[in-house]
């Protein structure tokens, strides 16, 4: 069975709090694993979670900001103890690559080979992960700094009483899902289109520190779940564009705007407390009518089931 989630593993921004780790995600998809972002703590949050350096196939930064990579050291060390076998790709901003080696060798460990390093550069980046397609464009932060977009391609879903109707059962349907035309039992040509409707590929992304800018909805259009920082809240709209950051009210703008189906809010600022958190979903949902996650460290937030199309 597929099992496409998000797991959280930190949400607080520059400072982690007592309550709020630093950044951390861990985007499972069918067997992929794409971890976003590992701040400081990361490795310990795997653990309280109850995932593994085995779940990770891909690491993928932002950019280069301490509260979104020094995890980096204990993931990667972690990955060669525990002797993963399987590739993990790791993709950043090419102008990070000195912090990013720094990271990567950051002490004296038994080293392993099967991290492959994909540096970023240039208006969008479409990579083959898998079942997906991952793409990066970059934002608007002091530093050079990457959204993420994770896209199923689009399929079609069988109609069971068409099938029936045109008597095509057993191993015929899947001969029909693999080459898109039968001759039935009756010698009667079936094609897919006739037994079948489009069935839109589920979508992910994840934009992390920047302010307002075209990319952030490019990245965002007609996702299932968009997860995005919402650093400040309005009354410190200011701060927020001054040090590229988005606020709760501009991510919910972000979602509506977008037509996402679901989100999800991290990335808080140390400076609100415990009874500032409603004002944070309260500020987005003023702005977007769906569901809204405050996320919080160790939760899952599952992929919203796959839209349906009219048959």
């Amino acid at each position: 069975m597929s099992l496409r989630e998000l797991v959280v593993l930190g949400t607080s921004s520059a400072v982690p709090t007592r309550h709020r780790n630093h950044n951390g995600y861990l985007l499972l998809w069918d067997g992929e694993g794409f971890l976003f972002d590992p701040g400081e703590g990361t490795q310990r949050q795997m653990l309280l979670a109850g995932v593994s350096a085995h779940d990770i196939t891909w690491i993928c930064l932002t950019h280069l900001h301490g509260d979104h990579c020094l995890g980096v050291p204990g993931v990667v060390q972690r990955i060669a103890r525990d002797g993963v076998a399987h590739p993990v790709t790791a993709v950043y901003p090419a102008s990070g690559r000195a912090y990013w080696e720094r990271l990567r060798h950051a002490t004296v460990f038994a080293d392993t080979d099967v991290i492959a390093e994909r540096p970023l550069s240039g208006p969008a980046v479409e990579l083959p992960a898998g079942p997906v397609t991952l793409t990066a464009r970059p934002l608007s932060h002091p530093v050079e700094a990457y959204g993420y977009r994770i896209d199923e391609p689009d399929g079609r879903r069988m109609l069971p009483d068409r099938l029936a109707a045109r008597g095509v059962r057993g191993p015929l349907i899947g001969r029909l899902q693999r080459e898109g035309v039968v001759t039935a039992p009756d010698g009667s040509t079936v094609t897919l289109e006739e037994c079948s409707a489009p069935r839109p590929g589920q979508s992910v992304a994840f934009i992390m520190d920047t302010r307002m800018c075209d990319n952030v909805h490019v990245l965002a259009e007609g996702v299932d779940l968009l997860i995005i920082e919402s650093t400040f809240l309005d009354v410190d709209a200011d701060l927020a564009d001054a040090y590229g950051h988005l606020t709760a009210a501009q991510a919910g703008q972000v979602a509506a705007r977008a037509g996402a189906r679901h989100l999800v809010l991290t990335h808080f600022s140390e400076r609100y407390g415990h009874a500032d958190e409603p004002r944070f979903t309260a500020e987005a949902a003023a702005c977007y009518s769906g569901p809204v996650t405050l996320a919080r460290d160790l939760q899952r937030v599952p992929v919203p089931r796959r839209r349906r199309s009219a048959s």
